[in-house]
């Protein structure tokens, strides 16, 4: 193989991992498939080693090594983008996409997302479903439903113009709050606190500590506790926002 070769194949296992990283994939997964693309391509082997904003690969070719950094920049959560790139290192397997193939595929990968109209309700509707089993009444699964929707408004609103993640969760949980708050200030519903409880569920940041416990089990404990951390920040962030809205409402009185 050709120092060219072995350039270009190191180039594309690279991008593969810095994607799966940037999209979430736990760091198992990110060596596993690394590895099975390179040897699927032609090299001897595939050393890597993951941080939780960067990554070292270093390929190895007839005693040839070549070592590429790559730096991470969380673009959140996406299950779409790490199955496509697992379909790729499988067919690439089977010989069925050699290097060319895969360049194309990879450089054509892009990040989708549900349109607005739909995501915003079902959200809604998913934390008053929450409500229901918590056993709230009508008024109070309404409430939580309303007040989940424009949550999630303001998350994403302040997502498309790029502000911190802290920041985001924040000001969403005191959005949230706020309009959850109306079943006390109003006496709407005999179960007032259970749509303060609900809509502010969909800010549980479910993923990234499910990923944090699998790396730190798995023996990846720098990506792991680093992973926690972000998620306890996360959390945290959103109980400043519930705490400050609860606050102005007179709940703390």
């Amino acid at each position: 193989m050709y120092a060219d070769t072995q350039n270009d194949i190191t180039r594309q296992v690279v991008r593969v991992a810095q994607l799966l990283l940037a999209y979430g994939a736990e760091s198992e997964l990110i060596e596993e498939i690394s590895q099975r693309l390179g040897l699927a391509l032609g090299l001897a082997s595939v050393e890597i080693s993951i941080s939780s904003n960067s990554l070292v690969l270093t390929s190895l070719v007839h005693g040839r090594c070549i070592t590429t950094t790559r730096r991470i920049r969380e673009h959140g959560i996406n299950m779409t983008i790490i199955c496509e790139l697992q379909r790729i290192c499988l067919l690439t397997e089977k010989g069925i996409y050699g290097l060319n193939e895969v360049r194309k595929r990879v450089s054509r990968i892009r990040p989708k997302s549900y349109p607005k109209r739909y995501l915003i309700p079902m959200i809604g509707l998913s934390c008053g479903s929450f409500c229901h089993l918590f056993g709230g009444d009508m008024v109070a699964i309404i409430i939580t439903i309303l007040a989940a929707s424009l949550g999630m408004f303001v998350r994403l609103a302040i997502a498309k113009r790029h502000f911190n993640l802290l920041v985001n969760f924040a000001v969403t949980a005191f959005v949230t709050t706020l309009v959850a708050q109306m079943g006390y200030h109003f006496d709407l519903t005999s179960t007032p606190k259970l749509p303060m409880a609900a809509s502010v569920l969909m800010l549980v940041p479910g993923f990234p500590m499910i990923n944090a416990i699998s790396d730190m089990v798995k023996g990846h404990l720098n990506v792991g506790i680093s992973r926690w951390g972000h998620a306890t920040l996360l959390t945290v962030s959103s109980v400043i926002g519930i705490t400050i809205a609860m606050q102005l409402g007179g709940l703390f009185l």
